[in-house]
């Protein structure tokens, strides 16, 4: 049944897609963002080091995003819905491998490559599908959306606390594939990345009223400048961004703060990155999103400085929520330029090829924070790389502004 040919009071089913893919992103990344609660049992359990640790989840954010450059254009050829849905299946059992793993390399086979496989397949469709239904507030649909982001992060690091306290790190992993799965399937089933098919074009205006969008082929998408820039700045910030993820519990916990607290310090990192991505998103439609963009590496830059120097419970907590609303305002903002710049009819595609930029610093980044702790018991030297990757993101940033004044007014 379609849709009407002219916008109407009710609900714009653009919005039930955005709704789906924050549904979507909340299961995927709250629950692998919980790893970080996981990572003293695992030691108890497996005796191994933070660096040993720190490579399973580092395998699985670099897997998140080479995937993603297939994730994206299987869901332009095949549909958005089926990619997700395969993504959902393969998560859950991730999660469901990683509950009876017996060695170390078992927990590198679910977490890492089962939870890489799947957000890699998911993440890219999930973000693209909302592109085609907005314009005007196309920064404002995607906030939301990836909000669900910082959600399920705000909401699952406390829910696996819970489980590995009440019943053991085993039966929290089975818990998180329950919770992913159930919700996951249900909200991958309303996705839809095709208006046209319901008789409406972006924003809620009837096809016939409304220009159609413009779509850059991925090849002419390659040999531009702004794809560069925004893969350069997507890889250099990348590098730094996985690192409290992974090792602000720790980290916390050396200072002296008790494991409980450290927690809950963690989940204000998921409460501003929510935030961040819901309110940036709607004041970058207005300020223009490339500017926005370069404003999340600037003040990432600060909240590095300022973690340099946190040696308190306090301090923790204002660089946690710093630290996700700018996160989450820079991972809000990428794919809506991208849409900005090359049109968002198939922009899927080329946003699953800008993330691929992501995985050698996701990869590299937790790894050689753990590394460097386990060589000189502190934290010192991997803050000072975040420091310094997210100045030359900046600087990167800066250039694209330049470049690309005014490109958002022709979408």
């Amino acid at each position: 049944m379609n849709l009407p040919a002219s916008p109407r009071p009710g609900i714009f089913f653009g919005w039930i897609v955005v709704a789906s893919s924050f549904t979507i992103l909340f299961v995927a990344f709250g629950s692998s963002y919980a790893f970080t609660t996981f990572i003293e049992p695992l030691q108890a359990e497996f005796g191994a080091s933070r660096g040993a640790l720190s490579l399973a989840f580092a395998i699985a954010g670099a897997l998140y995003f080479i995937v993603g450059a297939f994730g994206g254009p299987l869901a332009d050829r095949f549909g958005h819905r089926w990619v997700i849905l395969l993504g959902i299946i393969i998560l859950g059992s991730g999660y469901l491998v990683a509950a009876t793993a017996g060695q170390l390399w078992q927990v590198y086979l679910g977490y890492g490559l089962g939870i890489g496989l799947g957000i890699g397949l998911l993440y890219t469709p999930a973000v693209g599908a909302v592109q085609p239904w907005f314009i005007r507030r196309r920064g404002m649909a995607t906030g939301i959306a990836v909000s669900g982001i910082g959600v399920g992060t705000l909401a699952a690091a406390p829910f696996a606390a819970w489980l590995i306290h009440i019943a053991g790190w085993r039966f929290a992993y089975v818990g998180l594939a329950g919770v992913v799965l159930l919700l996951g399937i249900i909200a991958a089933l309303l996705i839809d990345a095709a208006p046209h098919k319901r008789g409406i074009a972006a924003d809620g205006l009837a096809t016939a009223d409304h220009t159609p969008q413009r779509a850059t082929p991925l090849p002419v998408a390659l040999r531009s400048r702004a794809f560069w820039l925004l893969y350069a700045i997507n890889a250099t910030l990348s590098a730094g961004l996985l690192i409290p993820f992974v090792h602000f519990v720790p980290y916390a916990q050396d200072i002296g703060v008790g494991r409980a607290l450290a927690v809950s310090l963690f989940s204000l990192l998921g409460l501003g990155s929510a935030l961040g991505r819901f309110f940036i998103g709607g004041i970058a439609d207005r300020i223009g999103r490339t500017t926005a963009l370069g404003a999340m590496c600037a003040g990432l830059v600060l909240v590095y400085a300022w973690w340099l120097f946190s040696v308190t419970a306090w301090q923790l907590a204002v660089f946690a929520a710093l630290f996700g609303s700018f996160y989450g305002g820079f991972v809000a903002l990428l794919p809506a330029a991208a849409a900005d710049h090359f049109g968002a009819r198939n922009v899927t595609g080329i946003i699953g090829l800008l993330y691929t930029s992501v995985a050698p610093g996701f990869l590299i980044g937790p790894t050689l924070a753990g590394l460097a702790f386990d060589r000189w018991q502190s934290y010192t030297a991997p803050i000072i790389g975040c420091l310094l990757v997210s100045i030359l993101a900046t600087a990167l940033a800066m250039v694209l502004h330049r470049q690309s004044k005014g490109a958002q007014t022709h979408a």
